[in-house]
């Protein structure tokens, strides 16, 4: 397992290395518009993982001031900071797995199976008048 790991975290770079490499110099030269595309990727990574920290931290709010936990909006920002850390990662096998990511839809009935229900739902909580007396 440890070698698997190894080999997947030295093989990437090197083959995210060889497609740039390709792209930019070899038969097809298209040097300036891989630089490009590498900037806008990055910056584009930054941008998804500050709207995804923002957008956290609203949806959580707003389920905790209805006295839910989401366990949606937790799983929705791992993907969206995910693939802006693979679109800041140079290379155009990182972005087309960052870009499947961010277009995949996300699986709501699953994520509902997996959250806790609210308060009050199914008899759980008992509305009524209580006094103690002596």
């Amino acid at each position: 397992m440890r070698l698997i790991l190894l080999a997947i975290l030295i093989g990437f770079p090197i083959l995210e290395g060889f497609v740039l490499y390709r792209l930019s110099v070899g038969p097809a030269g298209h040097g300036g518009w891989v630089v490009a595309w590498l900037a806008f990727s990055a910056i584009a990574g930054v941008v998804l993982i500050k709207q995804a920290r923002f957008s956290l931290l609203s949806r959580l709010a707003g389920a905790l001031s209805q006295g839910q936990f989401s366990l949606a909006a937790f799983i929705d920002s791992f993907r969206t900071v995910l693939a802006g850390l693979l679109l800041i990662f140079p290379g155009l096998i990182s972005d087309v797995m960052a870009l499947t990511l961010l277009l995949l839809p996300m699986r709501e009935p699953l994520l509902q199976k997996i959250e806790p229900r609210p308060r009050g739902e199914k008899g759980d909580v008992i509305d009524g008048e209580f006094r103690r007396e002596r």
